[in-house]
């Protein structure tokens, strides 16, 4: 610090003159941490050095003292501020009865905000404080949304954030719904100096899948099968989301007949869902000259109308 009365600010809160506004409060709030007085009990340099970057960042944090600072460098405080080099507001401890309150009083005053950000490391997680804040009483509490693929939804997975520059694993259980929210106690924002934290809520967001519906915790699909499957009946081997099942397909299968799997749906935590499969005929693209041969077959030998009761109700009488 210049003889002259002058304060380096930026050189004080260790940041470029460049630096942002987020840089500085981020800058202010590692240095306070560091020398609190609380942290530092009975030691008079790390007091003073506090009031220090607290004066440099209540300079910084606003934009027309810190327009004037670096415009009129050792004379920017000549219109409003103290004669000696120091900013409008000194610090007295004595009026705070802790740190918490003062650092609240800081940031509220030069407009920066009283809960800190996150930063998400690159995992493409929004956070944003929860709920509102008062000067006496902030809420610190967080939010994010996890956008998670069908299969992860339904076994369960772990996810890796930053937060705070702090790595936190996060355990999803198996089976929760779409837009499920999950509690990390004492893993929200952070308060400058004090260390408290808030807790982190994170809503969840799974993608839709091709084949699977969820409906409560029944599992959903349609089961394509082929017209001699649908005629003839007899066991088939399917594939379900956690492995395989054999069914028995009833002889004279109609398309829109229900099958239900039990046990074999969306997992909870105390039981498991069941699995309704909705039989449809699925005709190929293109049929071999063997199948086109027997289908011709069918066509001469076949014993049903299928639309005779059809043609019966459809056809509208005209009245008299």
């Amino acid at each position: 610090m210049a003889g002259n009365g002058y304060r380096d600010y930026f050189g004080l809160l260790g940041v470029d003159r460049s630096a942002n506004a987020d840089e500085i409060k981020s800058a202010f709030r590692k240095l306070a941490r560091k020398y609190h007085p609380d942290v530092n009990p009975g030691d008079k340099s790390a007091e003073a050095k506090f009031k220090e970057i607290s004066e440099a960042y209540e300079v910084l944090s606003d934009p027309e003292k810190r327009r004037r600072y670096e415009q009129f460098g050792q004379y920017w405080n000549q219109a409003g501020v103290r004669s000696e080099g120091r900013a409008e507001t000194d610090i007295d401890f004595g009026r705070y009865s802790n740190f918490d309150d003062f650092i609240n009083d800081l940031l509220g005053r030069f407009g920066g905000p009283t809960s800190s950000g996150f930063s998400t490391g690159g995992t493409g997680f929004g956070f944003t404080g929860g709920g509102r804040s008062r000067s006496s009483a902030i809420n610190l509490d967080a939010e994010a949304t996890i956008k998670l693929p069908f299969a992860e939804a339904f076994y369960g997975c772990e996810r890796s954030l930053s937060v705070n520059d702090e790595r936190v694993q996060v355990r999803i259980p198996a089976g929760l719904k779409n837009g499920s929210r999950l509690r990390l106690k004492g893993k929200g924002n952070l308060q400058p100096g004090t260390g408290r934290r808030g807790d982190l809520y994170l809503t969840l967001q799974w993608q839709e899948h091709p084949i699977w519906k969820l409906d409560g915790d029944t599992l959903r699909a349609d089961l394509p099968l082929s017209l001699d499957e649908m005629a003839l009946g007899g066991l088939v081997k399917i594939a379900i989301p956690d492995g395989q099942a054999t069914i028995n397909i009833p002889p004279k299968t109609s398309s829109g007949r229900v099958l239900r799997l039990r046990g074999k749906g969306w997992p909870n935590p105390s039981s498991r869902g069941d699995l309704l499969l909705t039989l449809v005929l699925k005709l190929p693209d293109n049929f071999s000259s063997e199948e086109l041969e027997l289908l011709n077959q069918l066509r001469k030998i076949r014993s049903v109308d299928p639309r005779a009761k059809w043609s019966n109700l459809a056809k509208l009488k005209e009245p008299k």
